[in-house]
């Protein structure tokens, strides 16, 4: 296990984990959000890139305002309007995006350093403690991430939580993932495990309408380009809704999400869940005053993001999957990659 510190943001000290799996994996996680910084996985050769999307340098990732590998939350993705009425008492919350809330407010988990609880060579816990009101949520929140590598080389991220008041949680981990590494991603092929998505407004945020994927350019259900036909100049933003029934997979009921694969070198990432949406994030937002790793910019489509998720404005939706979490309760989410490249 290796443990250093990076120096502090607001204060509060900042570490740099990092993990080790077998056949050269690896992975480094920063308490600062809670964030995954790198992710070191092989090609269809067996050698090694960072397939995260990132900086590398503490002052740009304080600076980070893609909430680029961070843990969100309370609830990630957007609330319409900031405010959701839970047992007939409106709660209002703290605003981020217009009139929206987006991850979890302005001080959301993304921008708090979280504290070590456990850690070994191959896995780290990290925790935060939300006070009630924190941007707006009633109950004080508990709640824990853990990274860890499986001994088939399964990357697994489990994001728990605990209340003390009825809430709501949807906590999600925003990688950008790069499967070459570095440049456009829109040659990259994507599949999605979803047959339906959630129709937004031109505010992204949910009409409440599900729609079929089918024949148009949200029909990811065989692999296919991510640029081969875009919905907008600015790509995908959308929460897709899985198809497939939870099944054991990495000792988890959990259900296929989402697979990446880049054609040239055969990297491949494919990812499960325990939740029933994904949202796909194309980066068209990305731009080069995003200063990358490597000394290069990151760039428009620099990368992409598959949060799996419950669906974003649910607690404004009620025939959306629930978000709602009791005390007594535990909220538990996994998102697992199985980090095994292309074999020809």
């Amino acid at each position: 296990m290796n443990i250093r510190t990076l120096g502090e943001i607001a204060g509060a000290s900042v570490e740099e984990i990092t993990l080790t799996g077998p056949g050269g994996l690896s992975a480094r996680i920063l308490t600062f959000g809670a964030r995954l910084a790198t992710l070191h996985v092989p090609d269809s050769t067996g050698q090694l890139a960072d397939i995260i999307v990132g900086h590398d340098r503490l002052e740009d990732w304080a600076a980070c305002t893609t909430f680029a590998g961070a843990t969100c939350g309370r609830y990630s993705n957007r609330i319409g309007q900031g405010r959701f009425v839970l047992d007939g008492r409106v709660i209002d919350l703290t605003r981020n995006e217009g009139a929206n809330q987006l991850h979890g407010g302005p001080q959301g988990f993304d921008r708090k350093v979280w504290r070590i609880s456990a850690a070994s060579d191959h896995a780290v816990t990290l925790a935060h403690t939300s006070p009630d009101g924190d941007m707006g949520y009633p109950g004080q929140l508990e709640v824990r991430v853990t990274y860890r590598f499986d001994s088939e080389g399964v990357f697994c991220i489990v994001m728990e939580a605990e209340t003390t008041a009825p809430t709501v949680v949807n906590m999600v981990n925003h990688a950008y993932f790069n499967m070459a590494g570095h440049g456009s991603v829109m040659a990259q092929h994507l599949r999605i495990a979803g047959a339906h998505y959630t129709a937004v407004d031109d505010a992204l945020i949910p009409t409440g309408e599900v729609i079929s994927v089918a024949g148009g350019p949200f029909d990811f259900r065989t692999l296919r380009p991510i640029g081969q036909s875009l919905p907008g100049p600015m790509g995908f933003d959308h929460n897709f809704c899985l198809s497939e029934p939870l099944q054991s997979f990495a000792g988890e009921m959990l259900r296929p999400a989402a697979e990446a694969v880049d054609p040239v070198s055969g990297r491949r990432i494919a990812i499960w869940t325990s939740n029933p949406g994904v949202q796909f994030y194309s980066g068209g937002y990305l731009d080069e005053s995003l200063p990358g790793k490597g000394g290069q910019p990151i760039g428009q489509f620099g990368g992409f993001a598959l949060e799996t998720q419950f669906f974003p404005d649910s607690p404004n939706k009620p025939q959306f999957p629930s978000a709602r979490l009791d005390p007594g309760q535990r909220y538990r989410h996994v998102m697992a990659l199985d980090l095994a490249p292309v074999t020809s």
